[in-house]
């Protein structure tokens, strides 16, 4: 087996700090051809579908696959906009943010790439592009802030498969999860202030995350915990009651029982319990896509309002504020502590001067 590694290899290179900003990943274009090709990475991962493979595969295959594809194109023709995805353009901008901010910093011994876990760019080719650039050292940020094994531990696994191909493997940290993280709450809360200001309270206030099966947090997948603790600490921050808001999910499939209550199913009832008024946030997604813009902010505010609500409302993701930057700043920082670059391009230039 031959293993990656850079053919004009120098030992005396500079070495650098890596940070790869990954998030789920987005189709090519808002065609049926792109979206079967999607889907079907991203459906064929075990960590999302947990099933028998051969069954899955005979599911995916002979129906999903036949069927999904063009009723999701017309989705994302829908939200798609000329620079792209609103995901991927979402992500380019934090990326390009994220650079700016670290590089006043720490100069250019900090790289920062972007990669997404199914599609575009490939998370195989961010990381060619960092040992191109000379990193040996790495830090990994799913922009997923509640941990799921569907979602945090796919790209860890990833990763892992990505490594066991070269022949020089980096220092490694990896951080599963930020559902608690005291800047990403504070970045949220004041996102929410910023919107109540301008638009008012709601008679019930939701955060909707993404949905799992139940039987995942059953077999000890913490996702569920985290998106209460999320909601909780968000709420406490804005000195919401706790009967102003509940946590609901979102996007489930199939007919399995998944995470409750249900959003749809809450917005269909909510009118009839007199609640005219709601505002959804979605703190799990850390910048608008389908789900949030088409899925929240048009399929379940038609279930709201044909139901009789009078008024909807969805709040933006934090996307590429400038406090959803400083947190990814600092959560970066946190976990590069004591990774000097110095001296180890003073101890690798040495060694050479002594033996060559």
């Amino acid at each position: 087996m031959q293993f990656k590694g850079q053919s004009d290899f120098k030992h005396t290179s500079k070495a650098r700090i890596g940070v790869l900003i990954t998030n789920l990943g987005t189709p090519q274009a808002p065609t049926k051809k792109a979206l079967k090709a999607y889907l079907k990475e991203f459906l064929s991962d075990p960590r999302v579908v947990e099933l028998p493979k051969v069954l899955w595969w005979l599911i995916l295959n002979g129906v999903i696959l036949n069927i999904r594809p063009k009723r999701s194109a017309k989705a994302y023709a829908g939200v798609w906009t000329d620079e792209g995805s609103p995901l991927m353009v979402h992500s380019q901008n934090q990326v390009k943010a994220l650079r700016e901010n670290l590089k006043a910093v720490y100069g250019d011994d900090v790289v920062v790439e972007l990669a997404m876990r199914y599609g575009q760019p490939s998370i195989n080719n961010a990381l060619d592009k960092m040992q191109d650039q000379g990193v040996t050292k790495l830090v990994v940020l799913p922009l997923y802030p509640q941990y799921s094994a569907s979602t945090s531990a796919s790209t860890f696994d990833a990763i892992a498969k990505d490594f066991m191909k070269r022949r020089l493997l980096p220092d490694f940290r990896f951080i599963s999860h930020y559902h608690d993280n005291t800047h990403y709450i504070t970045a949220m809360a004041n996102k929410i202030q910023k919107h109540w200001d301008s638009h008012g309270k709601p008679d019930k206030f939701i955060f909707s995350y993404h949905g799992i099966p139940r039987k995942y947090v059953d077999k000890g997948d913490p996702y569920l915990v985290e998106c209460e603790i999320t909601s909780k600490l968000i709420a406490d921050k804005l000195d919401l009651k706790k009967e102003e808001f509940m946590t609901c999910f979102q996007s489930r499939f199939g007919a399995e029982e998944w995470l409750q209550p249900y959003l749809d199913d809450t917005l269909k009832a909510f009118p009839q319990k007199g609640v005219k008024f709601v505002q959804v946030v979605c703190p799990g997604f850390s910048a608008d896509c389908l789900e949030t813009i088409e899925e929240i902010g048009e399929e379940n505010r038609d279930y709201f309002l044909e139901a009789g609500g009078v008024k909807f409302e969805y709040i933006e993701a934090l996307n590429s504020d400038v406090e959803h930057i400083d947190m990814m700043a600092n959560i970066i920082q946190n976990n590069i502590q004591g990774w000097s670059i110095k001296q180890d391009i003073d101890v690798t230039v040495e060694q050479f001067k002594k033996y060559s």
